[in-house]
């Protein structure tokens, strides 16, 4: 295994506040086994990812939305504190996005994928998505951007009931707006309102036909890129299990190798000359072509998943390796490796509720049953 170079520390950014922190305690404890100082910029420190022993200090981010003038001063301050220039990897779209936009201004303190600014909102942005696709003929559910609520009405009765409603820039969603990132639209005059709801989220709706869901049907790739979208670790796996069921996050997953999921992801960072960390989600079709459904400009939650079993070589190490200018060796990913922490997790906090409501519950009362609170749903030097 390459040594890292530990007197570059890491910078770990999350902006919108996550349902289960998994995704970034794992990447504090990744890069703090390897000997590398981890700071980050979060929400409250209270919780696993505050107390973890591989956390060197958290930031935590003011209330309320933070506006990239804002952003850019938080970071600045960070950096200050730090001491020293440092890796920045955002842990959500909204960071990613902001981060390659404040890359020029923050020049000098943080290492960065040198990349097009406008990139990572480009892939993130679901309208534009759909464009791409198109241009490099990867199958893509059909989808329309209607102009109006009539061309809603209309594009849901041409594309089929029931259909999938998506917000082109779900990170501008706000919790005021009350609006959820997907839904699920059953009606022609559903689709007709739900476009008149177009200015409170912020970007344009696009109706997309709905892919049936089923067993073996969810896969993903998960994957770190250098110059000209170079492969240095990634693979692909299977979604087993997902909360909420079959549209939510992985509970449980899978490392499978699936020849179609990786040749779409390897040429879609190819063409774009990706270079980061990247995260997609695809859907088979009943006639066994894979659908690229999202492109997350970032890591995802199930980054482990796609791990060298003997160099411990994961998508975060390999990313600051490659900005460090460190040589990244060829990584091996083993298949089949589960991912069940956040199902355990969810499952001792519904049994907590359900101990706590037939305590407290009115003698002669019914008790709701427990379950699982639903996730809710929902862009600094540059090296060559």
């Amino acid at each position: 295994m390459s040594s890292f170079d530990t007197d570059v520390p890491v910078l770990l950014l999350r902006l919108a506040p996550p349902p289960f922190h998994h995704g970034t305690l794992g990447a504090i404890r990744s890069l703090g086994r390897a000997g590398i100082e981890v700071h980050a910029v979060a929400g409250p420190a209270r919780g696993p990812v505050g107390r973890s022993r591989y956390l060197h200090r958290m930031y935590e981010l003011p209330a309320g939305p933070v506006a990239h003038a804002g952003l850019l001063e938080l970071l600045r301050t960070v950096s200050e504190g730090i001491g020293r220039p440092a890796v920045l990897i955002p842990l959500d779209d909204r960071g990613a996005i902001a981060a390659a936009r404040l890359a020029g201004p923050l020049l000098g303190r943080y290492l960065v994928p040198a990349q097009p600014a406008d990139l990572p909102e480009r892939l993130a942005d679901k309208a534009e998505l759909a464009l791409l696709c198109r241009e490099l003929d990867l199958p893509h559910p059909a989808t329309a951007l209607p102009g109006g609520a009539q061309q809603a009405a209309d594009a849901a009765g041409e594309l089929g009931l029931p259909l999938v409603a998506k917000w082109s820039r779900p990170w501008l969603l706000t919790p005021s707006a009350g609006l959820r990132s997907t839904t699920l639209v059953r009606t022609r005059d559903d689709a007709r309102r739900l476009y008149e709801l177009t200015e409170r989220a912020g970007s344009a709706l696009l109706l997309q036909r709905r892919l049936p869901g089923g067993p073996a049907t969810d896969w993903f790739f998960h994957g770190c890129f250098t110059r000209g979208g170079a492969c240095l670790i990634g693979g692909a796996g299977r979604k087993e299990r997902a909360w909420p069921p079959r549209t939510g996050l992985t509970t449980v997953g899978r490392r499978l190798s699936n020849p179609q999921v990786e040749r779409a992801a390897l040429r879609l960072a190819g063409h774009l000359g990706y270079r980061g960390i990247l995260d997609l989600d695809f859907r088979r079709d009943a006639h066994g072509r894979y659908h690229l459904l999202d492109v997350n400009p970032r890591p995802g939650d199930r980054f482990r998943l796609c791990t060298d079993p003997s160099s411990g070589l994961d998508v975060f190490r390999a990313l600051h390796l490659d900005l460090t200018g460190r040589p990244v060796p060829l990584a091996r990913t083993a298949p089949g490796r589960p991912l069940l922490a956040m199902t355990g997790s969810w499952l001792r906090g519904g049994l907590r509720k359900g101990a706590y409501r037939m305590r407290t519950a009115p003698p002669g009362s019914t008790p709701l049953p427990a379950r699982p609170m639903p996730a809710r749903p929902l862009g600094v030097s540059q090296r060559p």
